[in-house]
């Protein structure tokens, strides 16, 4: 729990990406602070998002575009993998709007604190666990 005051509605998620810092509002002047891992050069975004939807070990589709350009690198990604331990999701994720990007656990946790993924925000999936638990589809979520 850390002083963070933003005119914001209670419950809202503010991310730092520079400073690789989640931030849940909790509307009394604080919030709760969180590590993350974000989007590699290249792949790191800003912007005002929803939570449209939630979903517990979730299975991962791979973009066509991620599937194409680990391929040219030499390695082959599924169409479709279940959720589970080793998937690149983890234990929860939260989707962005109709966007591709979600705040979503990880099979890697020594990654968080580092900008490698393909934009998305990852967290420890205890920690995705806790905010998955904390917030509501329609949640704002600022990117900056």
């Amino acid at each position: 729990m850390v002083p963070y005051s933003e005119n914001l509605p209670a419950g809202s998620i503010v991310i730092e990406t520079a400073k690789r810092r989640l931030y849940h509002l909790r509307g009394d002047g604080t919030a709760i602070r969180y590590g993350i891992g974000v989007g590699r050069e290249g792949f790191a975004w800003r912007g005002r998002e929803r939570i449209t939807r939630k979903a517990e070990w979730p299975d991962w589709r791979p973009p066509a575009e991620m599937i194409r350009r680990e391929a040219a690198q030499g390695r082959i990604l599924p169409s479709v993998m279940e959720g589970g331990p080793e998937n690149p999701l983890g234990a929860r994720a939260l989707y962005l709007g109709s966007t591709l990007f979600r705040i979503h656990g990880t099979n890697q946790p020594w990654t968080i604190g580092q900008a490698v993924s393909s934009g998305c925000i990852r967290m420890t999936n205890e920690d995705v666990i806790t905010l998955y638990n904390s917030v509501k589809v329609g949640t704002l979520v600022l990117v900056r």
